[in-house]
């Protein structure tokens, strides 16, 4: 069937939509000491295991992370959540394909063996993601079971997730499914982690309900809109998390030492960045490409990381690192001191209509 991204996009704004993100790959730490054994190398908060909520659901936390060089370069932004048995220390780990060579390659250095071990389990999960203002009734009534549970699922926070209780998944923990709440899109969202063995079924349910399946490509223009990162393509190794935006969110202030957790901080309370990402909006011209330069007068002072058609507004927008000395609301040019004008913008709720 041929893509229509228009209407995609349409169904993910003001019904209901779906995205198949299993391209992500899964991790599950498991071992002796998985907490001891991680704690070192993430930048954000050790998630613990869910607690029983109302209706026999669990209820836990997935918490967005980063592991870094020495010196707070970026080897890959992930999501740790509690693996899948409630009793039972271990951890699955969400990374952005991108990433997982990097990562792997550092947690084989720095992860002992006799404290945890590392299985890619990608094969046999799935992750689906639901979006549109239609989505938290059709997660409660197709993931979970029961539309009573519409409720639970609005009220979750970006992070938080609900988790089948003991009879979920044919009384077997691995194949309990997971709802949590995701911010990653301009779009009201939850992602559904659940086995591979019973994707098919709700997919199809999923579809039946109703949902219009998006490209990647309509992924990318509601994910821009909501001024998120994507790694490979605004973040990479190269890249100081500080400079993404993203500490608030990744960094747990409070928890021991990290590695580059020194940059972190001494940027945090002494210094800058030269540059981070921006928002920007392409008024004229074409739309422009990733990795082209911007320019304020003659002078370099920044490049494009991320460029999407954005219908809300009609046109192209994109994401981008911009030197500290252009302010917000500033205008920039495009490739040369001669190209098309772009209008800088914080990141922000609503940045792209701002």
């Amino acid at each position: 069937m041929n893509s229509d991204p228009a209407a995609e996009y349409r169904a993910a704004r003001h019904s209901l939509a779906i995205c198949d993100r299993s391209h992500r790959t899964r991790l599950l730490v498991t071992g002796r000491a998985p907490v001891v054994a991680l704690q070192g190398l993430v930048t954000g908060t050790m998630p613990v295991a869910p607690e029983v909520s109302a209706g026999g659901l669990r209820r836990g936390r997935i918490e967005y992370s980063a592991v870094l060089t020495a010196k707070g370069k970026v080897i890959a932004d992930l999501r740790v959540m509690w693996g899948p048995d409630p009793d039972l220390e271990g951890f699955f780990l969400d990374v952005p394909d991108a990433a997982i060579e990097s990562l792997m390659a550092h947690m084989k250095r720095f992860v002992p063996p006799r404290l945890a071990r590392i299985e890619d389990v990608s094969v046999d999960s799935r992750l689906v993601t639901v979006l549109g203002p239609e989505a938290a009734s059709k997660v409660a009534e197709v993931a979970l079971g029961s539309a009573s549970y519409t409720a639970q699922v609005e009220d979750l926070a970006e992070g938080d997730f609900l988790e089948e209780g003991e009879n979920g998944g044919n009384g077997t923990r691995p194949s309990r499914l997971r709802v949590a709440r995701t911010c990653d899109v301009d779009t009201p969202a939850w992602d559904v982690f659940l086995s591979a063995a019973r994707f098919p079924e709700i997919w199809d349910r999923l579809i039946e309900a109703g949902a219009c399946p998006i490209d990647p490509a309509v992924w990318d223009t509601l994910r821009v809109e909501a001024g998120r990162p994507a790694y490979g393509a605004d973040m990479d190794e190269s890249t100081i998390l500080s400079e993404t935006g993203q500490v608030d969110r990744a960094v747990d202030h409070a928890k021991g030492c990290y590695t580059g957790q020194e940059i972190i901080v001494r940027i945090r309370d002494r210094g800058h960045v030269n540059r981070s990402l921006r928002g920007l909006r392409f008024e004229e011209g074409p739309k422009p490409d990733a990795g082209a330069e911007l320019f304020l007068g003659d002078r370099p002072v920044g490049v494009i990381t991320s460029v999407v058609g954005a219908p809300r507004v009609g046109g192209p927008i994109g994401l981008g690192y911009v030197h500290r000395d252009v302010s917000d609301g500033e205008q920039v040019t495009v490739a040369s001191a001669a190209g098309p004008p772009a209008g800088v913008r914080s990141l922000g709720s609503g940045w792209s209509s701002s």
